[in-house]
């Protein structure tokens, strides 16, 4: 998803090309991949040729959003601050980085 994100829209092949060097997947475990991400619901094609470009249907934020509600329901009692808390404890957080933290605290009240 995020490369497609990133592009904004592309084919097997532009996404396989974007993949990180070290990365050797097989043409054929994009291709599934970028299907079940089809029939999911987070893409979309339309035929360019004899090639289907994909495009992105949800965005970028509404994903990360979900995903972390089901990761604080599933693995922090539902408890963002057992997350955060467990972020803070396991993480080399930096001065400048727990200073954000403290100001977007901060902001949200």
């Amino acid at each position: 998803m995020d490369v497609i994100w990133t592009l904004g829209s592309a084919n097997t092949n532009d996404v396989l090309n974007a993949l990180p060097g070290d990365s050797q997947l097989a043409y054929t475990t994009v291709l599934t991949t970028l299907r079940i991400l089809e029939d999911k619901g987070y893409l979309r094609h339309t035929k360019d040729g004899k090639s289907f470009v994909y495009h992105p249907v949800v965005d970028r934020n509404s994903v990360q959003r979900n995903a972390l509600r089901h990761m604080v329901s599933r693995f922090f009692q539902n408890s963002p601050e057992l997350l955060v808390s467990n972020l803070i404890a396991d993480e080399q957080l930096s001065r400048k980085e727990l200073q954000r933290l403290k100001s977007l605290i901060e902001e949200s009240r």
